[in-house]
This record gives structure tokens, C-alpha cells and sequence, in this order.
């Protein structure tokens, strides 16, 4: 089982820029290893399901984005310090919301590990 920990969020003004991290918790891999998990970042909004935000597959398959979010969210990884990252830039009040991040099993790309969320909240 991995346990995933979110850190980063906060209370922002819009256009400001925020750099969410991801790491598991209290185990580590090797670098070899976590590169072949699948990463992504989902949210939710008060009242609303929760939205894929971005993923990046191991692999050198690049990472793909959500239509919201494209050309202001950046996903990246890096494997030997079993992190991944969501750099949001022009932030926006409709990106307030509890973000978590994902991990698949080696080599897969269905999410089966999950954090708690961290909170991003976005005024006006």
C-alpha cells in the first residue's frame, strides 16, 4: 500500500502562481522504480465530482492535461526524489478547489494509490 502526501496549497489572489508537490509517505523507492508509476492530479470543487487535472505515464510519453487547465498547469516528475509537481500559473477562481494527487502500480495507468488533498483556493 503507498500512502500519498499533497503539499502546497493555499489562499492565492487570481493571476498568482502555485506549485503543488506530491511524495509518498513514509516509504521510499528507488528511482528506477518510481518511474514507473503513472502521476496525475485530480480536484474537487465544493458540490461538484472530482475532474482529472493533468498525468504523466512512465515512459517517454509526454503528460496530458485537462482543456481547463492546458497552457497554465504544468505536471512534472522527478523519480529520485519520488515527487511529482503541478506548477499552476494565471491561476483563476474557478481552479478553487481540493487537489490530490495519483499513483498507479508499476507500470500501469490506472490510479490506485491516492492522497488526502491538499486545499487551493483562489479569490477574485
Amino acid at each position: 500500500q503507498v500512502q500519498l502526501v499533497e503539499s502546497g496549497g493555499g489562499l492565492v489572489q487570481a493571476g498568482d502562481s502555485l506549485r503543488l508537490s506530491c511524495a509518498p509517505s513514509g516509504r521510499t523507492f528507488s528511482s528506477n522504480t518510481f518511474s514507473t508509476y503513472t502521476l496525475g492530479w485530480f480536484r474537487q470543487a465544493p458540490g461538484k465530482e472530482r475532474d482529472f487535472v493533468a498525468r504523466i505515464v512512465w515512459g517517454a510519453r509526454g503528460p496530458a492535461y485537462a482543456d481547463s487547465v492546458k497552457g497554465r498547469f504544468t505536471i512534472s516528475r522527478d523519480n529520485a526524489k519520488n515527487t511529482v509537481y503541478l506548477q499552476m500559473n494565471s491561476l483563476k477562481p474557478e481552479d478553487t478547489a481540493v487537489y490530490y494527487c495519483a499513483a498507479s502500480s508499476a507500470f500501469g495507468t490506472r490510479f490506485d494509490y491516492w492522497g488526502q488533498g491538499t486545499q487551493v483556493t483562489v479569490s477574485s
